[in-house]
Formats: C-alpha cells, sequence, structure tokens
C-alpha cells in the first residue's frame, strides 16, 4: 500500500521546531503512532502529529481519541495518500477538521529556480544558527513578504511563508523561496520540506516542489474556541 514515509514526517518536524523555535517533540504515548510538539498559541496549545496513518489506520483513531479527550486546545495534523478515510476517522472522535486540502511536498534545492525581487523591493537576510529568515522591503522600508528556513543536516524546512495583500502577484513569494533555498543550500542542504497551505500549492509547485501527500489538520477538544 502506498504510504508516506514516516521518516520523512519525523525529519520535517524537526525542522519546524527548530524554525519556530518550539521545544523538540516528544512521542506519543501510544507507540510509534505520533509526535507531540507544545506550540504555546492561544487555540493550539498542543499539536499532534501522526506518523502511520496509511500504514496503520488504528493509529489515527488512537491519536484523535487522544486528542478528543486533551484538557488543553490541540491539533491534530495528519499527513496521508487516504485524506477521505482519515477526515471519517476523526470525525468519528468528534474532533472539528480546520483544514482539509494542505500538501506535504519536497524539493532537490540544488536544482530551485532562482528569482530575485524586482525593483523597489530591497532583500534582507538574516541567519542565526540553524535559522535563516528572509524578507523583501519595500521603498518605504516596511515588510512586503517574508520566510523562515530551519537547517537541520541535509534537511531544510520552509515555514511561514507571506506576501502581504498589497504586495501579492509581484512575484515576491517566488524571491523569498529563492533566497532561502540559496540560504540552505549555502549551510550544507539538499532537500526542501515543507507543508503547503491551499494558496502557496501553486507557487511551490511552479518552483518545482513535489507533492508527496495530503496533510488533513483537526482540532479537539470541541467547544475550546479558536485562534
Amino acid at each position: 500500500m502506498a504510504k508516506i514515509d514516516p521518516e520523512l514526517i519525523r525529519r520535517w518536524l524537526g525542522g519546524w521546531t527548530a524554525a519556530r523555535s518550539l521545544p523538540a517533540a516528544e512521542p506519543v504515548e501510544a507507540g510509534g503512532d505520533g509526535l507531540r510538539s507544545e506550540c504555546g498559541q492561544p487555540g493550539r496549545e498542543v499539536e499532534v502529529f501522526a506518523l502511520r496513518a496509511d500504514e496503520e489506520p488504528e493509529s489515527v483513531a488512537r491519536l484523535a481519541a487522544a486528542v478528543a479527550a486533551a484538557r488543553r486546545t490541540t491539533w491534530l495534523t495528519v499527513p496521508t495518500l487516504r485524506p477521505g478515510a482519515v477526515e471519517a476517522v476523526v470525525g468519528a472522535a468528534g474532533l472539528e477538521v480546520l483544514h482539509r486540502s494542505e500538501w506535504f511536498m519536497t524539493t532537490d534545492l540544488s536544482e530551485h529556480p532562482q528569482h530575485a525581487p524586482a525593483a523597489p523591493y530591497t532583500r534582507q537576510i538574516r541567519t542565526e544558527g540553524p535559522v535563516t529568515v528572509v524578507s523583501l522591503h519595500d521603498s518605504s522600508g516596511e515588510v512586503a513578504a517574508r520566510g523562515t528556513i530551519a537547517v537541520v543536516g541535509a534537511d531544510a524546512i520552509a515555514d511561514r511563508i507571506e506576501t502581504g495583500a498589497a504586495h501579492r502577484r509581484r512575484g515576491l513569494g517566488r524571491a523569498v523561496m529563492s533566497a532561502l533555498a540559496e540560504a540552505a543550500v549555502a549551510q550544507g542542504a539538499r532537500t526542501g520540506l515543507l507543508i503547503a497551505s491551499e494558496e502557496g500549492q501553486r507557487l511551490y509547485s511552479s518552483l518545482g516542489w513535489r507533492h508527496e501527500a495530503d496533510v488533513l489538520i483537526a482540532r479537539g477538544p470541541v467547544g475550546f474556541s479558536s485562534r
């Protein structure tokens, strides 16, 4: 049966927590089912990441039951090639589905296309340890677009790629991704990993990123307020 490699999810999560300065994720009590991250955000205090959704569908049911019984607002993130089946399982557990169509994507960073920002935008790059932040500024000096990438071994995990509403459709997302990829390769990274929102999927696909799995995100316990 086709499935996403659990190790790929682990690698992404290691970089995602680094990019957000979060503690390293820890195993969920159920053996091998998933990993748990302390996010500390209102409406997203804890996030649980499923590792074996396609390999062992019952693992999703166990994780969903644990999230439904949690004392704090908890997200359940499930990379899967069977999103319809996963949605049925988390719904049966009483969780609220937040996002159905995010994508887990990868790329060979050595082949990443390069795009410079057009005038009047200028680029600023700041690297601290494994994390690089790229920001593009307009003529007034305000941030028009930004993104983060964390290098862990040979992997680089891109996160929070954002373009301000007034600056969209000007190639700024491509310029941010290009700068992040260049910085990651300079630090020895070879493989890019990210989870793409529905809005970002077209951008990443145009830059050569490949879809590895869908990602379904649900929240529990029901009744907690959202962020």
